[in-house]
Formats: C-alpha cells, sequence, structure tokens
C-alpha cells in the first residue's frame, strides 16, 4: 500500500474523521506527516532514530523535506490509519526522532523510548518489553498496555487511558496511583528471576554502574537496552528479532 505526504491539515482532517482527541494530537508538531493509508505490518524492526536509520524505514519512499538542519529528507512523523504489527521492535533512541501515531493497536516484541519521540496511539499496545526513560517523551495511549514487564525511569510516565497489565518498575518515589495509571500484575508475587532472562539481572557482588536506582530494582539496565537493540530477547520466553529492517535495493 502508498504511503502518502500530507500537510498538518489533512493529518487532522483524518484525525477528526477517525475521532481521534484534540487534546491528544495537540502535542505534534503542526508540520507535514507520512501517512500509510491503513493498517501496517513489518516483519522486521522500526527505528524511529530519524538521523541514523531513516533510510531503513520502508515508509520514506514517501518524501520528505528537501532539506532540513542538514538532514535530506527529514520527517515529521508517520500516521498509520489502522493496526501497526511489527514483527521485530520499535526503538527510539536518540533526540529529534519522528513521532509515531497509530489510529489503532499496536502489536511490537519490544518497545523501547528513550530519546524524544512522541507515540499516540488509539488502541491497544502489546508488547513483550515496555521500556522508557526520558522525561521528554510523550506517550500517550487511548486504550490498555499489555507486557510482561514496564520499566519507567526518569519521570517517564506514559498516559494510559485504560490498564497497563504486567509487572511495572518505576523509582521508589513514583506513586502509579497518583499518577493515574492503573497497575494489574497478574503474579505480583514473582521475583524478576521467573520474568527475566539472568542476562539483564544484576548479580549480588556487581557495581552498580550509572544508575543506582535500576541497579537496585536488580537490573542491568544498559544491557537490557544493548540486548533489544540487537534483536534479542529479555524476558523469558521472549523471541529474537530482526534487529533492523531488511529492505530489498532501490531501484
Amino acid at each position: 500500500m502508498e504511503t502518502i505526504y500530507q500537510s498538518w491539515a489533512e493529518t487532522v482532517d483524518l484525525f477528526e474523521r477517525r475521532g481521534f482527541p484534540q487534546e491528544t494530537y495537540a502535542t505534534l508538531d503542526e508540520e507535514e506527516y507520512i501517512l500509510h493509508p491503513g493498517p501496517a505490518a513489518l516483519p522486521g524492526s522500526l527505528w524511529l532514530d530519524d538521523h541514523q536509520y531513516r533510510h531503513q524505514n520502508p515508509w520514506i519512499k514517501a518524501g520528505g523535506r528537501p532539506e532540513y538542519e542538514g538532514i535530506d529528507g527529514a520527517v515529521t512523523g508517520y500516521v498509520i490509519d489502522g493496526d501497526l504489527h511489527v514483527d521485530g521492535n520499535i526503538l527510539n533512541l536518540e533526540y529529534g526522532s519522528p513521532s509515531l501515531i497509530v489510529l489503532g493497536d499496536l502489536k511490537v516484541a519490544n518497545l523501547v523510548l528513550t530519546g524524544t519521540s512522541r507515540l499516540l496511539v488509539q488502541g491497544n499496545i502489546e508488547a513483550e518489553t515496555f521500556l522508557g526513560d526520558s522525561c521528554e517523551q510523550h506517550v500517550e495511549v487511548l486504550g490498555d498496555v499489555r507486557t510482561a514487564l514496564a520499566v519507567m525511569w526518569d519521570e517517564f510516565l506514559p498516559e494510559v487511558a485504560g490498564r497497563l497489565y504486567g509487572r511495572a518498575l518505576v523509582p521508589d518515589y513514583v506513586d502509579l496511583g497518583d499518577c493515574g495509571l492503573t497497575v494489574e500484575d497478574p503474579t505480583p508475587r514473582a521475583d524478576l528471576s521467573e520474568l527475566l532472562l539472568p542476562e539483564v539481572l544484576r548479580t549480588g557482588g556487581e557495581a552498580p554502574g550509572e544508575d543506582p536506582h535500576l541497579a537496585d530494582a536488580g537490573l542491568r539496565y544498559d544491557h537490557m537496552i544493548d540486548r533489544m537493540v540487537q534483536g534479542l530477547p529479555v524476558i523469558r520466553g521472549g523471541r529474537r528479532v530482526a534487529p533492523l529492517q531488511e529492505l530489498p535495493p532501490q531501484e
């Protein structure tokens, strides 16, 4: 299905026709967006890091601004007019990356948000792992989030209109109830070692690293992100995925 490069006015018109709340999309930059006019499925991983991985994105053929701060064809964001199923991971590790708006459900192996991309989902999110650690991220989900583990650090708190089903790790000073996030942990008494692979768990004699709070939680946080960048699983029973989308040669 061909993607379309459209104006902000055309994007707003689509949001209104789909019943997407104005208070949700008001956080977006009022620029042009690339639209996928229908549900989308990607067999690999999707990088939202515009600068480095933009040409791996299968939707970039729709175009882009000719020149923006030294980046040819820079993209403000992607709008999926339906469900989005990514067989691999969605990753945003850098600042100044495109937004992703899904007017349906989002299903992905792992979701890693440590940069500044905006993620807006009209339906539900389903992921093995949902990780965020940037206070400059804006994530809003109008449905539920289902995940084995959600790691929310450095003042990263997604807005979830429904419920978060799974284990949630947050700093000690954060009360998710006070933040309006309802969490249902299906295995509240299970130790992290029962949920995660030993490769991402800190051993007793290991140095805490850069963030002692995450070490106190028992995580080798940077190693967890590295594994997901490589397409390796972090939870028990998790899938190995392709780290980057394999695209056919450009004609």
